[in-house]
C-alpha cells in the first residue's frame, strides 16, 4: 500500500469527481493522503477533507505564493488548527522565486514565522522551495531547522544539497518528474540518496509522471514514480513501497 504524501484534493480541478475518485483511490492501492494546504482557503477545504475521509490527514500551512494573506490573526487560526489529531505537518511553506508573486523578504519573513508555528506545536514542515535554493537552506540553517523534522517538496536541487538537508535530517519528496526524458538531476539525486530518506508524492492535480505528463495528476500514478525509482536504485517495486510508506509514518506519526 503507497502511503501519498503531498496532494492538493481541495483543488478545483478535482470539483466534478473527487468523491468517486478518492473512494477508488481507498480501494486500489493508497493506504494514506495527506492533502496540504496551501492557501487560507485551501486550509479550511483540506480540515473539511480529513474530517469526511478516515485515510486522509492534513498539512495545514500557507504557500509562499499566498502568504499576502497572512497576519498574525491568521497565525492564531492555523496554530489552532495545528490541535486537530488529523493535522500531521505545518505546510506547504518556504519560498518560490520562480513565479515572484509575492515579495521575497515578505515571503521570508513568512517562512520563519511558520517554521515558529512548527517549534511551538512540535509538526514538522513540508517545505516548497523553488528557484530559491539558497535562500532556503540559509534560512533554515539561521532558524536551526534541524531541531525540526520535515520533508523538502518536489525535491529539484543539487546532489550536494541533497546531502545538506538529509544531514539536517530532513526527507526528499519525489514525484513525477523522476519520470520524465529531461529529469536527469533528480534521478541523479535519487540514485544517490538513501532510500530511507525518500517520500513519494504526487503534488496533484500537478506534475503528473510519464506516461500521463500533462494531465490531471492523482495518487494512483505513484505507482510509475515508485517503479522509476525502483529501476535507478536496482531494488524491487514492493522495496521502495514498503520503505516510502515507514518513511512517512515515521515522519507523520501515523
Amino acid at each position: 500500500m503507497i502511503f501519498e504524501t503531498h496532494a492538493h484534493y481541495d483543488d478545483s480541478a478535482f470539483d466534478g469527481d473527487r468523491e468517486q475518485l478518492l473512494e477508488f483511490l481507498a480501494a486500489h492501492g493508497i493506504e494514506k493522503i495527506v492533502n496540504v494546504g496551501a492557501s487560507l482557503k485551501g486550509v479550511e477545504d483540506t480540515v473539511k477533507l480529513m474530517e469526511k475521509y478516515p485515510f486522509i490527514y492534513g498539512a495545514v500551512g500557507i504557500h509562499p505564493d499566498e502568504v499576502g494573506e497572512l497576519d498574525e490573526e491568521k497565525i492564531k487560526w492555523l496554530h489552532s488548527l495545528c490541535s486537530h489529531e488529523k493535522t500531521v505537518a505545518v505546510g506547504e511553506i518556504g519560498l518560490d522565486y520562480y513565479w515572484n508573486k509575492e515579495n521575497h523578504e515578505v515571503q521570508k519573513k513568512w517562512f520563519v514565522r511558520q517554521m515558529d508555528l512548527a517549534k511551538e506545536t512540535g509538526l514538522p514542515i513540508i517545505v516548497h522551495s523553488r528557484d530559491a535554493a539558497k535562500d532556503t537552506l540559509d534560512i533554515m540553517k539561521a532558524e536551526r531547522a534541524d531541531y525540526l523534522k520535515g520533508v523538502i517538496h518536489c525535491y529539484s536541487y543539487s546532489k550536494e544539497q541533497a546531502k545538506e538537508y538529509m544531514n539536517m535530517g530532513y526527507f526528499l519528496g519525489i514525484g513525477g518528474v523522476v519520470t520524465f526524458k529531461n529529469g536527469k538531476k533528480l534521478k541523479e539525486v535519487v540514485e544517490y540518496a538513501p532510500l530511507d530518506y525518500l517520500l513519494l508524492e504526487t503534488d496533484a492535480p500537478y506534475m503528473a509522471p510519464e506516461p500521463y505528463r500533462g494531465r490531471r495528476n492523482c495518487s494512483a500514478y505513484l505507482t510509475y514514480v515508485a517503479q522509476a525509482i525502483a529501476e535507478i536504485k536496482k531494488v524491487s517495486y514492493e522495496e521502495v513501497v514498503d520503505i516510502t510508506r515507514k518513511n512517512a509514518r515515521r515522519l507523520f506519526g501515523v
